[in-house]
């Protein structure tokens, strides 16, 4: 075995790489099996071969599919020295030993096996000798329930083949074959109109993503000027989903750039040049409108937290008034208590009914009585009056 090998296999054993464990399957593959041992799970041991992992697989020549191979063997002795000939193997969540098997046909570069092993990479671009390897993360919106769900797709692109690895559901290859096989003269240009149709796809579908999260955002517009309390926790949700979709975006850009940069040193084709270039210009669009939306969170959470200050100050003012007329209501409560509290006083003393009083037998004690009340609730009256308690 050789070197290169051995390092993957060990790597595939690696404590980190339980990280890879792929989320529950909501479907089979999108892409229409050749095979029916691909509807066994791909990581069913590592004795199962490549193939149990393959959902379509082709040897095209000038651009017209010749043959459906049913193993990588197979594929591997119908490609040297056939000028025009390009396979293109498509998998679909397979085993680390699975991936190693296909590395060994296709003499793919340890590092970028390892990637595609671990995954859970950002997207990128390198070149090893005369293969590339390209990663890029798909997106597409949820409509039920409102979110993004995010896929990976590894891409190996040779002089006479491609393989592609997918992590996740989304892109559905099996549309970007049927196209490129409906326009023979693009898939004719070779591995490149691949890995173009491919981009493309994944460029396309950032579309009904861009335009669901600005759905997302007039909604909670409209929500944080309503007043609603929860719009905190979706403001913070949907900002996390964008800084997702722009670590997406965002390298898309430099891979584009180096794409292009190797136009003339490749001789890549010119219509091809021309296909690359729409495709940035779209990766670009999407690029900015995420960085756009990502403002427009920053702003909207800025506003919503000016509005929930601006409410509890007036919950704050509303509560001080209420304290404020409260405390009216004892003042004038209390002040009407003390009026009331002098004659009943002085009412209860000289109601005891002892014989042996001052002023008990005196002829002017009652009327005495009644104008101490009097004089002692009047001068109460307007005292409180004086200090506003009345």
């Amino acid at each position: 075995m050789s070197d290169w090998r051995v390092r993957a296999v060990r790597a595939s054993k690696r404590p980190f790489t339980r990280a890879t464990a792929r989320p529950a399957d909501h479907g089979s593959a999108p892409e229409h099996s050749m095979d029916p041992r691909s509807d066994q799970h791909p990581d069913d041991g590592p004795g199962h071969s490549v193939e149990h992992s393959v959902v379509d697989a082709a040897v095209y020549r000038d651009g017209h599919r010749i043959d459906s191979p049913a193993t990588l063997a197979e594929i591997h002795r119908e490609l040297p020295d056939k000028p025009g000939t390009m396979a293109w193997i498509g998998l679909y969540r397979p085993a680390e030993a699975q991936l190693v098997e296909a590395a060994e046909k296709f003499d793919l570069h340890e590092l970028a096996l390892e990637d595609a092993i671990v995954a859970h990479q950002r997207p990128k671009l390198e070149r090893y000798g005369d293969t590339l390897f390209v990663v890029l993360r798909a997106a597409r919106y949820l409509d039920d329930v409102e979110e993004v769900d995010f896929g990976e797709i590894h891409l190996f692109v040779g002089p006479d083949f491609v393989l592609t690895v997918r992590h996740s559901q989304s892109p559905d290859l099996s549309a970007v074959r049927s196209r490129l096989e409906a326009d023979p003269e693009l898939l004719a240009l070779g591995p490149e109109a691949v890995l173009y149709a491919v981009l493309d796809a994944v460029v396309d579908g950032y579309a009904p993503v861009i335009a669901g999260l600005q759905h997302d955002i007039d909604e909670i517009e409209t929500e944080v000027f309503g007043g609603d309390p929860q719009v905190s926790r979706r403001i913070y949700e949907l900002s996390r989903e964008v800084i997702e979709f722009q670590r997406a975006t965002g390298p898309l850009l430099e891979i584009m750039r180096a794409l292009e940069s190797g136009f003339q040193k490749y001789g890549t084709d010119e219509e091809l040049q021309r296909y690359l270039r729409d495709v940035a210009d779209h990766a670009t669009y999407a690029a900015e409108r995420v960085d756009g939306f990502r403002q427009m969170l920053q702003n909207i959470l800025t506003v919503n937290a000016t509005l929930v200050s601006q409410r509890q100050n007036e919950e704050m003012k509303q509560l001080a008034e209420a304290g404020h007329a409260q405390n009216d209501e004892i003042k004038k409560i209390s002040s009407w208590a003390a009026i009331l509290f002098a004659p009943t006083l002085i009412g209860t003393v000289y109601g005891m009914n002892f014989e042996e009083m001052p002023e008990l037998h005196w002829a002017f004690g009652y009327p005495f009585a009644i104008g101490l009340m009097g004089v002692v609730c009047v001068s109460l009256y307007l005292i409180f009056k004086r200090r506003n308690w009345l």
